[in-house]
């Protein structure tokens, strides 16, 4: 068993502290979030399954267990970022460092099918993604609303950019609509752990850290399966 944490003078005004900047991140963001915090997953359309049968192939199915893995470490980081720039922790820049890395693991993953170019657009997106979350809890912590809410216009424009993106690469598996509604779900939930965590509810943090990954396997899926219908040759 871990010992507990011993009490300071500070920690009280800290916890305040973090309810307050929780309160400032989470105003503007509106009653979707709050539904999205509330339900869950649950409530989300089923995620998109491999092919029934025979017809699945090992190749397809390492493909699909792959991209898994590659946004199961996106959100994963994304976490303990959240957590480390909350708690001003020591880990920090390493911490930053392996999340941006991820984002050149997710581009390099589409290289083979859409090109070093595409794949190359695709990392600079999810690098901007990123780095305007931090600029959201950087604004959150300094109290500026002036620059919450441009950080908070530009991680949402950001996400539709990205949408934008895997609709023009993949038009017929990944309509335009489905591509904005998955980006936007995942900064909701994203959004929803930030808060629940800045605000010192762990408990709602933990539900909604839950929510985030069932959403990303969903989102996974929908990329994964999209590249294997387009590009069915490679998966024989």
């Amino acid at each position: 068993m871990l010992p507990p944490v011993p009490e300071s003078p500070s920690r009280p005004a800290l916890l305040s502290r973090r309810r307050v900047l929780g309160h400032a991140l989470w105003s503007g963001v509106g009653v979707g979030a709050a539904v999205v915090l509330g339900r869950g997953a649950t409530a989300r359309a089923q995620s998109p399954q491999m092919p029934a049968g025979s017809g699945v192939t090992a190749a397809q199915l390492a493909f699909r267990n792959a991209m898994r893995k590659l946004w199961e470490d996106h959100i994963t980081w994304t976490r303990l970022f959240i957590v480390s720039a909350a708690g001003s922790l020591p880990d920090l820049q390493a911490t930053t460092d392996r999340l941006l890395r991820n984002q050149d693991d997710i581009g390099d993953a589409i290289k083979p099918f859409y090109g070093d170019t595409a794949g190359g657009e695709l990392t600079g997106l999810l690098k901007d993604h990123i780095l305007t979350a931090a600029d959201l809890l950087t604004a959150a912590i300094a109290g500026g609303d002036a620059a919450l809410s441009d950080a908070k216009t530009r991680w949402y424009a950001n996400a539709d950019a990205i949408a934008a993106f895997l609709n023009g690469a993949n038009p017929a598996n990944w309509p335009l609509a489905d591509m904005q509604t998955m980006m936007h779900d995942h900064l909701d939930h994203t959004l929803a752990e930030a808060v629940a965590h800045l605000q010192g509810d762990y408990a709602a943090d933990i539900a909604a850290y839950d929510a985030v990954h069932l959403q990303i396997l969903e989102m996974a899926d929908m990329l994964s399966l999209g590249i294997i219908a387009q590009f069915p040759d490679s998966f024989a």
